[in-house]
């Protein structure tokens, strides 16, 4: 079957990390599926366990939650990264690797680290209350911490650089004459981005936004230090199942949850993701932005 060499050397290689993936992911998970639709402690199978979870109004509240504060990272991890992936993208390569290296330090830092910053900036003596109450702002301190609030920008500032980094190597490959040749064919600024910029990069948009919600319906410490039991995710709720309860069946079903909430928002970013046979081409089909269209000979 593999007479080739070369075919045998490459599945040789290729071998070990296959095995590692199938053992230590694929077995796992399919055992995990397994188990939160069998039914009883027969081999039955169903959906009984997932109409239990959705049953409860406390459950339902916190899935709408996780997904609530889920999409509103990526969206916000979005408006912030694009301006600054292009800020990045047209750095002069001088000093392009001292930026790079910035938009990379955070990541180096503990998330643990990271989120107890949050607690001292948004504690009731913390930095921000104190400013607030000094500007008159409010009388007294707010209470922002075990707040969705808290949770919300702990997780964006936890996720943001990898949004920042899909969307910075985008837009590097984003050839530098296709935004100017857009501009002279009478496209403002707006629909340069998004006519011309957002379609040719939309490729980073998608890896950038499944890993930043991936990272949000999966991360447990910051929203279990910023949320505490006052506002509980999908994720702290299946530590309390595991390590409170024992209920490892209403565990499964979580984690389940969270696997297809992954897999249907990575599908629904790829259904947006157009393929266009070149940026060039891309342009001419797109440009009647002035209400003409240019002869191109």
């Amino acid at each position: 079957m593999f007479a080739d060499p070369k075919k045998r050397l490459g599945l040789l290689l290729v071998l070990p990390a296959l095995i590692f993936i199938v053992v230590c992911f694929l077995l796992p998970v399919l055992a995990l599926l397994i188990d939160a639709f069998r039914v009883g402690d027969g081999m039955q199978w169903g959906f009984d366990r997932f109409i239990e979870f959705f049953s409860q109004e406390f459950n339902r509240t916190i899935f709408w939650r996780t997904l609530r504060i889920a999409a509103l990272v990526t969206l916000a991890s979005i408006i912030l990264g694009y301006p600054a992936a292009q800020a990045v993208a047209r750095v002069s390569p001088k000093w392009r690797g001292l930026v790079v290296g910035m938009m990379i330090l955070p990541l180096m830092v503990s998330p643990i680290a990271r989120t107890y910053a949050w607690i001292v900036l948004l504690g009731r003596n913390g930095a921000l209350n104190a400013a607030l109450v000094n500007m008159g702002f409010t009388d007294e301190p707010l209470r922002l911490l075990f707040s969705e609030f808290a949770v919300f920008v702990g997780l964006l500032q936890l996720l943001l650089p990898l949004m920042l980094m899909s969307l910075a190597g985008a837009l590097e490959n984003l050839p530098r004459d296709v935004e100017p040749a857009a501009a002279t064919l009478g496209a403002n600024p707006w629909q340069v981005f998004c006519k011309v910029t957002l379609p040719l990069t939309q490729e980073g948009l998608v890896v950038g936004g499944t890993l930043v919600f991936t990272g949000c319906v999966t991360a447990y410490v910051t929203p279990a230090l910023l949320g505490g039991t006052k506002v509980l995710m999908l994720e702290t709720l299946l530590y309390q199942k595991v390590s409170v309860e024992s209920d490892f069946g209403a565990a499964n079903v979580i984690a389940v949850i969270l696997v297809c909430m992954t897999l249907l928002v990575n599908a629904g970013l790829n259904r947006v993701l157009k393929k266009d046979p070149s940026p060039s081409d891309f342009v001419a089909r797109h440009a009647n932005f002035s209400g003409w269209k240019p002869h191109f000979s």
